[in-house]
């Protein structure tokens, strides 16, 4: 889409006038100063590492992803259940791990760094996935945190290699008289043969069934996933997709991302690495993802560009800020924090914005952008895929538009 260059509006500044607004309602005299209460603290044992939290929306109780350990805490952050995960012993090479088979790498005591929590409300039970043998998941019951099922012997189990713990991120879409869906995002590393980049796999009401992660759907030629084509690392030799949030609204799925791509800057005819944050959607009733979508997002404010997406949040607009911005109370809005600069991958030192967008709005965009793709205008914008860019014609976008 390159053809058409996207420009969003940051929307700091609805945010300082809603601010200064409701300052005109105070009262003259200061209010009395509320009665101090002491912050409630938690912590871990020594020397361990927090990743995820989740807070179950029927009960207040917070789950924990740590280092070796899940949490189950009282609203108040009381202790009332721990479920050890780790260490074993494992080596990253073993593919597949050693408890499938045996391994030639040399094993070591290795840390289960949490990568992935998520609640399964509609079967009381906590998806734990960490990093401990190629990415493997327990299902615990919310309860006590038993562990109802550990899939581990098929291909379709090991769900990422990569260590870091921001690097995978699954969403759920449930159904009321069929298995739930899982779709799956993750960084490869390197390792593309093994690891489909996004993909929706099953989520069976049996925590120990045969089919549980198994793709939703998988023949001789199509399946419910993408993988990074080997050809793209010949380009970009560190190529990845990182995945820095993801969530459900409607009839799409959506990911929030950071790609790194090469560019010629103005006046130079060579060209660098820069990273560029770009939202995935994709439908969720598309087996094969053929409806796969991604345009690029930012932001920009008084002449600065925030480009490098740091976090991101989804959420109603509630009635105050759905008056500022002309939305309705129940509509979702995108809350996102970026960063200056596209030199850096994540955590960047430079200041930052929090812009706000309205899904609406997006989704609108992204119509209007297919519609004119599919008469031929501009290139696919997926270089990372196609290793090149591909121009818009209609046969490409054909079953796109009609997903969409």
């Amino acid at each position: 889409m390159k053809a058409m260059p996207w420009n969003w509006t940051c929307l700091l500044s609805h945010l300082l006038m809603v601010g200064m607004g409701s300052s005109t309602l105070l009262p003259r005299q200061p209010p009395p100063l509320p009665q101090k209460r002491p912050f409630v603290t938690f912590r871990g044992e020594p020397a361990e590492s927090f990743n995820h939290l989740v807070v179950d929306e029927r009960t207040g109780h917070i789950y924990v992803g740590a280092v070796n350990r899940i949490y189950k805490l009282s609203s108040d952050l009381k202790v009332l259940v721990t479920h050890q995960t780790g260490p074993d012993e494992d080596n990253p090479k073993c593919y597949p791990p050693r408890i499938v088979q045996t391994c030639n790498e040399p094993l070591t005591t290795t840390n289960n760094v949490n990568k992935m929590l998520l609640i399964d409300y509609k079967e009381n039970r906590l998806i734990a996935c960490g990093s401990l043998y190629q990415g493997i998941c327990k299902l615990l019951r919310l309860e006590d945190l038993f562990k109802l099922g550990e899939p581990f012997h098929k291909k379709e189990h090991y769900l990422s290699g990569v260590n870091e713990s921001g690097s995978v991120f699954g969403v759920i879409v449930s159904y009321s008289n069929l298995d739930d869906k899982l779709f799956i995002a993750t960084a490869v590393d390197g390792k593309p043969e093994y690891f489909p980049t996004i993909s929706s796999r099953k989520l069976t009401k049996n925590s120990e069934a045969d089919g549980m992660f198994a793709y939703v759907f998988h023949d001789e030629f199509v399946a419910s996933m993408i993988k990074i084509p080997s050809d793209t690392f010949t380009v970009i030799p560190d190529f990845d997709i990182y995945y820095v949030y993801g969530f459900s609204s409607g009839n799409f799925v959506y990911f929030l991302t950071l790609q790194p791509e090469m560019v010629s800057p103005p006046g130079s005819t060579t060209k660098e690495q820069v990273y560029t944050s770009k939202l995935v959607r994709l439908c969720k009733e598309d087996t094969a993802f053929n409806s796969y979508v991604e345009v690029p997002i930012g932001c920009e404010r008084s002449g600065v560009e925030y480009r490098l997406l740091q976090a991101a949040y989804l959420s109603k607009a509630g009635a105050v800020l759905a008056r500022t911005l002309g939305v309705r109370p129940e509509d979702d809005l995108l809350f996102t924090v970026f960063s200056k600069g596209q030199k850096r991958k994540m955590k960047s030192l430079d200041e930052s914005a929090l812009c706000i967008f309205i899904l609406k709005q997006i989704n609108d965009r992204i119509k209007e952008r297919l519609q004119s793709c599919y008469r031929g205008e501009g290139t696919l914008d997926l270089a990372w895929l196609k290793v090149k860019d591909i121009p818009c014609s209609s046969a490409e976008m054909a079953k796109r538009e009609q997903k969409n």
